[in-house]
């Protein structure tokens, strides 16, 4: 119990501390605002959100193993309540106004709303997986099989801090929702060419196929028909794959070479 409490306690001082140089850090000058920038895109985003979320749990596990990742868990939380308090006293001025959480509290329920949130939460881990496999998986195919390379931190990266009035719980949940959202884009950017270089045969199913058109555009713009054959997969391929282009039919590089 003394190793579980020192974990929970050391975590959470570590959370809080972080999180208030954050929070004053554009006040410490320009140096100190060039340096909330280089946090807020890859790769200082991916390490700071390690920091913030994956090294308490690291430490957690292998201290008092399940009992710390939870000590961890608890501790993180509890920060993060604590810092939209502090926040939300600090723009006391502009947290009367329009709400986020105000409006769909109303709406819905103030507990509906706030588990929802939490329920989202609990998906974390896998979008950490796919960064993962975006910084250390894709590319050995771009090295391998020559795919078109991505500058990540035009995707994965967080400005909703910048909007006005978003203050304390709305501010973090939209970052949280501004990480995420990257995360995806980039990995469905990078999964469209897997999809194309090697299945591009449409599905039997017409309806999974107008479901994923819109993550997958070359589903309408060259995949084969499901009631096609080899030879016009091959074909397709033929025409579509050369030294130059190995990315997916509709991909940006292969519109500037037509212009």
């Amino acid at each position: 119990m003394i190793v579980y409490t020192t974990v929970f306690l050391a975590i959470l001082t570590f959370e809080v501390l972080l999180f208030l140089l954050l929070t004053s850090m554009p006040s410490l000058g320009t140096w100190g605002k060039d340096a909330v920038d280089a946090c807020t895109k890859t790769p200082m985003l991916d390490w700071l959100l390690s920091f913030i979320i994956l090294v308490p749990w690291l430490i957690g596990g292998l201290t008092v193993r399940w009992e710390g990742i939870v000590a961890s868990l608890l501790a993180q939380v509890l920060a993060m309540q604590l810092w939209i308090f502090y926040h939300e006293f600090l723009n006391r001025n502009v947290a009367p106004g329009s709400r986020i959480a105000r409006f769909h509290s109303q709406r819905i329920g103030w507990w509906r709303n706030h588990l929802a949130l939490w329920v989202t939460s609990i998906i974390v881990p896998v979008f950490f997986l796919i960064r993962f496999s975006e910084v250390f998986v894709y590319p050995m195919l771009i090295w391998l099989l020559g795919f078109p390379k991505y500058k990540h931190s035009d995707w994965v990266n967080v400005s909703r801090h910048k909007f006005e009035g978003l203050v304390g719980h709305d501010l973090i949940w939209c970052l949280y929702c501004d990480w995420m959202t990257g995360v995806y884009s980039l990995g469905a950017e990078m999964l469209r060419n897997v999809e194309s270089f090697w299945c591009p045969i449409k599905f039997y199913d017409g309806k999974k196929c107008e479901n994923c058109r819109l993550d997958f555009p070359d589903l309408e713009g060259g995949w084969v028909d499901a009631d096609g054959t080899m030879n016009d997969v091959e074909q397709v391929l033929n025409q579509m794959y050369d030294d130059r282009h190995r990315s997916w039919f509709g991909h940006p590089e292969r519109h500037q070479d037509q212009v």
